[in-house]
């Protein structure tokens, strides 16, 4: 399987978590987050960044999953009705948390917060199938400038 992670193109020559919160984690938690498709990685990205932010200089990381590795997954029906709205992160951070502390496997498929029919993929580092996540490519990426223009 492949995934996709738009970053920063100083952040972008390798497979590294921040341990910045996020919508699946609380800080000084390590997860890699990753879109099931360039679109979804490239909307994931709008969403929380300014006109100028997205001008700033990215890359496309495309990533390969081998299909034999074992994934955990959150569907919408296990989540609660408002679990996008912002003052619901702790619930979600929890879910996260609680996959990465059990660590039995190197991926959690999420929900999309922005197109629910779509899924996102959090990989664990720590993870000992970590080592057949491989980042196989990685070129430049320019947000269109009508995305969120004047």
């Amino acid at each position: 399987m492949l995934v996709y992670r738009i970053a920063l193109r100083q952040y972008s020559d390798s497979l590294k978590a921040s341990g910045r919160a996020a919508r699946w984690n609380p800080n000084e938690t390590f997860v890699i987050y990753t879109a099931s498709s360039r679109s979804l990685s490239c909307l994931e990205n709008v969403v929380h960044r300014s006109q100028i932010g997205l001008s700033l200089a990215f890359n496309i990381m495309t990533i390969e999953i081998d299909d034999r590795i074992k994934k955990d997954v959150i569907n919408l029906i296990d989540l609660p009705a408002n679990w996008k709205d912002f003052e619901q992160m702790p619930v979600t951070q929890k879910i996260g948390e609680e996959w990465l502390t059990k660590n039995k496997t190197a991926l959690l498929q999420v929900p999309s917060s922005i197109i629910d029919e779509e899924v996102n993929y959090l990989i664990n580092p720590k993870h000992s199938d970590f080592s057949k996540i491989r980042l196989i490519k990685t070129e430049p990426f320019t947000f269109d400038k009508r995305i969120k223009g004047s």
